[in-house]
This record gives C-alpha cells, structure tokens and sequence, in this order.
C-alpha cells in the first residue's frame, strides 16, 4: 500500500500535480491546455479516463486553464472553496452540477485511501489554498504561490515524507529584471511569492526525520534558474545541519517535462 506522486508541470506558465494510491488517482490543478495535459499525463504512463477527481488550488490561469476540458472531457467531479468556484466560473466554460463540489479551506476530506487536508496560503487569488496528502502513514505536502510561509502552515506541512515547494525567484535577479516596479512588489510582497531564500529558510523549519524528497517547484522563468535555485537550497540546508544528498535529496521540477513517478516508501 503506497503512494506515488509527479509534478507533472511547475511553472509561470502552467502548474498540474498527479498523487495517486491504488483505489485513488487525484489530479490537483490543470493550467496548461487540455492537449498538453494529456501530453504530461502520456509522458508517465498515467491514463486520463482513470482520474478520480480533480482538485483546484485557486484561479490563475496557470492553475486552471485546461481544468473545464479535462473536467468535461473525462467527466471528472471538480473540489474547490466556494470563493475560487465564483472567481473561476468565467474561466473554465460550463461544468455540469453534478461535477460541483465544494472543499473548504483548512479542512480534511478523506477520497478513497487518502486522506487530503486543505490549508489557507497568502497570496493575490479569491481564496488560494494547497494541500497536504495523507496515506498509510506517509505525507506529500504540495506548496507554492505563497509569499511568506507562516508558523501555522509549518505546522500542517512539518516533516513530510516528500516537499513540492516553492523557490520562485532570486531576489537579485527579481530586482535587477526587466519586470516593471509594480510586479517586482507583487512578487516581493506577502501575497506574492516565496524567494530561494525564504524556501530554504522554511524548509530548515519543517524537514524531519520523515522527509526523504524535496522537489524545487513554480520557479519563475525570468528571475530564476534551476541551478541557481538548487544551489541556493542546498547550501542553505546544508550549513544548517541536513546534508543534501545523504538521507534528502533535492530535485528540479519544469514547466513542460513532467517529474517521473515516484512511489513513497
């Protein structure tokens, strides 16, 4: 009885995750159209038609874009909170009532054999929330688009077996970039998005003797890079007592190239 996840893709320009057990298969998020969805779903060898359920995290298109196609083409019952249902309905074409239903935040809803906590983040959306995936004893805590992680959110995500985590931006890249003043201070601002820095500072908080993977997720594609961001990580965490590569390892997610599947043990 195991569980496995991919980050099918992470980025500005379009976020998916696949968390799967044996009687359940959960989609979380659908930002890239529904052609490139069923692409990423193909590159792991996961069929469409035996999805479960979908879940929304909030309204961005980089989250939500392919949702109503996939949601209509494979009848997929769609869980949201009430606030992001009425700030995506413009979004996503129509879905049938019968796939509406409602996932409030900060709370536990049990589907199948996984047990899937919802929890508030700070960020510019109706009411964005990510999730935490419980299954015989093992935790996947899925979280990004935040800018700031609180005490409270340490405390729901702490020592996971495996980290989808944000580390969007080097804040130097961030201030030195082409981006105007307004959308620096959005992503710099509370209800922006979390830095390197700040990844690596939480992470430092939360790792236990559980967390095996760590994947680097929703990096920007202007203000960051891959082995800038792994560096930053690592060598934070490292002087600060976990040594990457021994007990944790750290990996790249990406826009278009799903993550393989991984089974936690």
């Amino acid at each position: 009885m195991t569980i496995s996840f991919s980050v099918l893709a992470s980025g500005s320009t379009g976020n998916a995750f696949y968390i799967a057990s044996e009687r359940e298969k959960i989609l979380v998020d659908a930002g890239l159209s529904g052609k490139e969805m069923e692409r990423l779903l193909a590159e792991v060898n996961i069929d469409p038609n035996e999805i479960t359920r979908l879940l929304v995290t909030h309204e961005h298109s980089d989250h939500i874009k392919g949702l109503g196609i996939m949601a209509r083409r494979y009848n997929l019952p769609i869980f949201a909170n009430e606030k992001t249902w009425k700030a995506m309905e413009g979004s996503i074409g129509k879905i049938s009532l019968d796939q509406k239903f409602l996932f409030n935040m900060e709370e536990t809803k049990s589907f199948g054999d996984i047990d899937v906590e919802s929890f508030g983040v700070s960020h510019d959306a109706a009411e964005p929330m990510f999730y935490t995936f419980h299954h015989n004893k093992k935790k996947v805590a899925l979280v990004t688009d935040l800018g700031y992680v609180s005490e409270r959110i340490k405390k729901t995500v702490e020592n996971a077996d495996a980290y989808i985590f944000e580390s969007n931006h080097d804040v130097s890249m961030l201030r030195m970039g082409r981006y105007p003043w307004n959308v620096k201070r959005r992503i710099l601002g509370d209800s922006g998005h979390v830095s390197n820095e700040d990844c690596a500072l939480a992470l430092s908080d939360i790792i236990g003797n559980e967390t095996k993977r760590i994947y680097l997720a929703h990096l920007s594609k202007d203000n960051n890079m891959k082995e800038l961001a792994r560096m930053s990580v690592e060598n934070y965490l490292n002087d600060n007592g976990f040594t990457i590569g021994d007990k944790i390892s750290l990996h790249d997610t990406d826009p278009k190239m799903p993550t393989p599947l991984y089974e936690v043990v």
